[in-house]
């Protein structure tokens, strides 16, 4: 029969290296990319923003016409400017990982890169036109 040794109270420490809370500061790419996540953060708002519209547009006439009110006050206006630059640099990172992420063979070759950017900024543009034209005419 085995027997389990008892625990020790003096066992050895693991290492745990102390990094600072600001670490991703000294490099240029880890900028960027907390900088890219940090942008979700706008992208949440003009989600919430979406929704109290929905929300007012169920409520009825008044309270949509509230919610349009509010929207022309300079604060939501100085709130829009911000969080539209922020979620076009989203946009953009995105758009930048997708070759990364996308990667499409055919055979033994692949589809380079930037042809795989130059589709994914075509279907963005293209959307966008769509999208543009059907609330400028209905």
């Amino acid at each position: 029969m085995r027997q389990v040794s008892p625990y020790s109270k003096y066992r050895p420490k693991l290492y745990h290296a102390r990094v600072p809370i600001f670490w991703w500061v000294h490099r240029w790419e880890h900028v960027r990319f907390i900088t890219r996540e940090f942008t979700s953060v706008f992208v949440a708002f003009y989600a919430i923003v979406l929704l109290f519209q929905i929300r007012a547009l169920s409520q009825g006439p008044d309270a949509y016409a509230m919610f349009l009110g509010w929207l022309r006050t300079p604060i939501a206006i100085g709130l829009h400017i911000i969080a539209f630059m922020f979620v076009i640099f989203h946009s953009i990172t995105w758009f930048n990982l997708a070759p990364r992420a996308i990667v499409i063979r055919f055979g033994r070759w692949k589809l380079p890169d930037r042809l795989v950017l130059a589709m994914n900024l075509l279907a963005w543009v293209i959307c966008s036109v769509i999208m543009g034209w059907f609330l400028l005419t209905v």
